[in-house]
């Protein structure tokens, strides 16, 4: 009984320890893209180059375990995988923190665990609650009315940033890959799925970064940035994240998601000097708390959808 709830305790920390590496993710990407004023890396470079980074440790960690090839049904799979978590969000990320804040793409990015829920619904054809549709709408009104808000004091008029439909974009991108990636997680291991997302992408972005290699110089904080999500986002998260589900059960562990949009806007504040936005904080709150709601009205009911249903939980 003791050497149980040790392991529920460290898996708590865990992912603690692992929802705090993805909440920087925010912050160290607007460091290493910077800004339309002030541009530092191409968000094309950081995102092939995170990956490829990530592809490289994946594929030395496979021959040292001497991990087993994925089986034939389970590239596909893996392939989505790679669209959505390895191209699709950290892409549409990059490119929206060039003119959007850290915090404010914490707020849009806090429904993935709701976006991700829905997905699975749709794409499994599991049957939700009322409920929890209710919770979504609520949620998705929220972060509109906080976008058009923004945008109206940015001067912007009364209407969306173009980089708000980017971090839809990436939320909607990532819980697809969650999705997929969860189905092979149980064969293949949960710290193993993220290895070969990031080794069947290496033929295509280790080529593709070193092409776009900078050719001007790039500020140290920039590379600081990029070797941050490449290493931690994109890889070291993972492995604390998957473990202290493994260890600390899923449902129990995953709630420390909720702390992610409130961690990255604290990040922001010493790495990017901006200021704790008492209203963004708010909106951050409300949109928590529909993402709350919403998940414990979505929980699974059989095995496979409770299988799937650990997918729903941001690793960026």
């Amino acid at each position: 009984m003791k050497l149980a709830m040790k392991d529920e305790t460290l898996g708590m920390w865990l992912g603690v320890v692992g929802v705090a590496m993805f909440a920087v993710t925010l912050p160290m990407t607007r460091l290493a893209t910077g800004t339309q004023d002030a541009p530092q890396l191409s968000p094309w470079f950081v995102t092939l180059g995170r990956a490829a980074l990530a592809g490289v440790l994946s594929a030395i960690f496979l021959l040292a375990t001497r991990s087993p090839r994925p089986a034939a049904h389970q590239w596909k799979p893996l392939a989505f995988a790679v669209l959505g978590n390895a191209i699709g969000f950290p892409l549409l990320l990059a490119y929206a923190l060039r003119v959007v804040t850290a915090s404010h793409a914490a707020v849009v990015t806090a429904l993935l665990p709701l976006v991700t829920a829905a997905v699975a619904a749709l794409v499994l054809h599991q049957r939700a609650r009322l409920g929890f549709w209710l919770c979504a709408i609520a949620g998705s009104l929220l972060v509109v009315a906080f976008s058009v808000l923004r945008a109206s004091q940015s001067g912007h008029g009364f209407g969306f940033e173009w980089a708000d439909l980017l971090l839809v974009g990436a939320v909607i991108a990532a819980s697809i890959g969650y999705i997929y990636g969860a189905q092979v997680t149980p064969s293949l291991g949960a710290e193993r799925v993220i290895c070969w997302v990031c080794v069947m992408a290496l033929p295509f972005t280790l080529p593709a970064a070193l092409a776009l290699w900078p050719q001007q110089p790039v500020a140290t904080s920039a590379w600081l940035g990029f070797v941050y999500v490449g290493t931690f986002s994109m890889w070291i998260g993972f492995f604390a994240w998957y473990r202290g589900l493994a260890l600390g059960g899923a449902l129990r562990v995953s709630q420390t998601q909720l702390l992610q949009p409130f961690l990255s806007i604290l990040a922001s504040i010493p790495l990017l000097g901006e200021p704790l936005d008492m209203v963004t904080l708010g909106f951050a709150v409300a949109v928590v708390a529909t993402v709350v709601i919403g998940k414990r009205l979505s929980q699974p009911q059989d095995n496979k959808a409770r299988v799937v249903y650990r997918g729903d939980i941001q690793p960026d």
